[in-house]
């Protein structure tokens, strides 16, 4: 199982609900690599996103003990154990888990892949983070892309590997 966000220096990943910033590259690089994949969320990342709809070419498992979320399109689970099991039905399937801070904290164990885009900036109104993988002995850097820049935000996309 592999996650993939995007993340400012402090580990901050979103604010109210949304990104930190627009990057367009980094949601094309998301979409590249989750495509036709199973993707995990939590109730909130899928209402985050347009129309509250799941993405297209993806099996959408969430994560939602709501009993008003019967979203079209989606699977729900209640657990991230359940989750994990949903996830194993789709052999063959890569499985990101995409969001949210909650999600990552709790699926990070069963994960052995992290694509992070890296922002070289902090965000102070950040009110999401994830765990600091710099500051986890079990977690390395494994690839690198070079610095890119967007409207003065330069990032780059990160890829980390439990040992």
């Amino acid at each position: 199982m592999k996650m993939i966000v995007a993340a400012d220096k402090n580990w901050g990943i979103g604010i109210e609900g949304g990104l930190l910033t627009p990057l367009p590259e980094d949601m094309r690089y998301f979409r590249e690599k989750t495509k036709g994949s199973v993707v995990i969320m939590g109730r909130k990342t899928l209402e985050s996103f347009p129309e509250g709809k799941p993405l297209k070419n993806r099996v959408n498992i969430v994560i939602s003990t709501s009993e008003s979320l019967t979203t079209e399109g989606i699977v729900k689970v209640a657990s991230v154990e359940e989750a994990v099991r949903e996830a194993e039905k789709y052999a063959g399937r890569e499985v990101f888990v995409i969001g949210g801070g909650t999600v990552y904290r709790q699926m990070l164990k069963y994960c052995d892949t992290a694509y992070i885009t890296k922002i070289d900036r902090v965000f102070d109104n950040a009110d999401t983070f994830i765990d600091n993988l710099d500051m986890l002995p079990e977690w390395k850097i494994v690839e690198m892309s070079e610095v890119k820049e967007y409207n003065g935000t330069e990032f780059s996309f990160v890829i980390y590997k439990r040992v």
